[in-house]
């Protein structure tokens, strides 16, 4: 799949997101190594804490639906600035790939494209938990 066509169905999900206090719309599109696309927009809470991003809605879809290949997540906003997945975002996104392509869009649908270890360097993987119960 062409990066703007995922990019124009994320921009379809931002059209659901539930953003009462932020105003802040975003949306997410998912690409599974089989071709399967799941959407995800941000749900705010008025307890920040308990909001959910739009990266990591899509991700627990497919997680919850038996998915766990991805190879492209599109995210897009109402900002002019391009957007770009938050920190805990970054650490679900890399869990489950870590070759995957992160496509972070403007609100005009322009866009950039970056391998998840270059917006999470060093990531902390399971990698690193099965080393540390090698070396007990």
């Amino acid at each position: 799949m062409e990066y703007k066509n995922l990019v124009e169905i994320a921009k379809q999900a931002m059209e659901k997101a539930y953003v009462p206090h932020s105003k802040f719309r975003v949306g997410a599109a998912l690409l599974t190594s089989d071709g399967k696309v799941f959407t995800g927009c941000n749900i705010e809470n008025a307890t920040f804490g308990a909001t959910n991003c739009a990266e990591r809605t899509a991700i627990f879809k497919a997680v919850s639906e038996g998915y766990k290949n991805f190879e492209k997540i599109a995210i897009i906003s109402d900002s002019s600035n391009y957007t770009y997945p938050c920190g805990i975002c970054r650490q679900v996104i890399i869990e489950f790939s870590r070759d995957i392509e992160v496509i972070c869009s403007n609100k005009n649908g322009e866009y950039k494209v970056y391998k998840i270890t270059e917006l999470l360097p060093f990531a902390f993987t399971s990698d690193d938990i099965e080393r540390s119960n090698l070396n007990e």
